[in-house]
């Protein structure tokens, strides 16, 4: 049987308690019944990402591919549902789905990520041409986004009463009237709904191919406020904020073939979103203290420069 990652096993556990507990003992002979069901054996060590294991398989019909295994959870519903309607599109191939144990047979790529390319310009062109191949019609059942926009203006509205924060008015209004004139009607495309360089790996069938969708209906231009977000650290970096971030907006949107206006609101929206959540939460790379500080200052700044 295969050896869950301790790590992976660590923050499963803290992430999710006593379930996550439970599904990490299992998750040994989960994996074990899925390779002989699918008539695999394993090929490398086995890798994790955030929710989920993947184990390098050799298939017995020949070839190679990938086993993915995700903790049970809402956001990890849909996937199997985009690689369907791409058909490897852009993405990644699925070979076979078990969803009740979300589980996917993948095609395999190489394990370097878009994140690793040192061109600002070129990370953000690549992640704008794949976008722009992913925004097919999407499928009956996939959620809409647009069904979440009264959640969204609901919680922008409870943080800037309940936390404390240095936003002016006028940007979380600007958040709020994304929402209300963007968010309510969108585009019935598949879009990737969390695009950014580490979801995008070097690929042999194509130069680069996007894994691990959420597999939304809504807006491609959505996806760039998603991936403006992502370039923080590089963006912290840079001599002239302004001039950067106008930069990566203007790479991504001819790169995606998506309206500059409409992604320049989203990325002022997600930029809001991540200054709240940042004060509530903490963020994955920063749970407290000054690097936390550091960042969530630096969501405040995108918000205002967005504005």
């Amino acid at each position: 049987m295969i050896g869950v990652p301790e790590a992976f096993a660590r923050s499963t556990v803290a992430r999710e308690g006593e379930p996550g507990a439970a599904w990490i003992a299992d998750l040994p002979g989960i994996v074990e019944e899925l390779l002989g069901s699918w008539e695999c054996v394993p090929d490398g060590p086995v890798m994790h990402g955030g929710v989920g294991v993947i184990v390098p398989v050799r298939r017995g019909t020949g070839g190679t591919a990938v086993l993915k295994v995700s903790f049970p959870h809402p956001g990890n519903v849909h996937e199997p549902d985009a690689f369907t309607a791409w058909g490897g599109r852009g993405a990644v191939l699925l070979h076979e789905r078990e969803d009740e144990r979300f589980a996917m047979l993948l095609e395999r790529v190489r394990p370097s990520t878009l994140a690793e390319v040192e061109d600002g310009d070129e990370v953000v062109a690549v992640a704008g041409r794949i976008s722009r191949r992913l925004a097919v019609p999407a499928p009956s059942g996939l959620p809409r986004l647009r069904e979440q926009a009264g959640a969204w203006e609901e919680q922008l509205r409870k943080d800037a009463g309940e936390l404390t924060h240095t936003l002016p008015r006028h940007v979380v209004d600007a958040a709020v009237a994304t929402v209300r004139e963007l968010g309510r009607v969108q585009p019935d495309l598949l879009i990737h709904g969390d695009l950014h360089a580490r979801n995008i790996l070097r690929a042999d069938r194509e130069p680069w191919l996007a894994v691990d969708p959420k597999g939304y209906a809504g807006d491609p231009a959505y996806d760039g406020g998603t991936l403006l977000k992502s370039r923080a650290p590089a963006l912290l970096e840079a001599d002239d904020l302004r001039r950067a971030v106008r930069r990566t907006l203007d790479v991504y949107v001819e790169a995606a073939e998506v309206d500059r206006e409409r992604a320049r609101r989203w990325a002022q929206f997600h930029a809001v979103q991540a200054a709240f959540w940042g004060r509530r939460h903490g963020f994955r790379v920063a749970r407290g203290g000054s690097p936390l500080v550091r960042i969530t200052a630096f969501a405040d700044q995108l918000a205002e420069l967005l504005t």
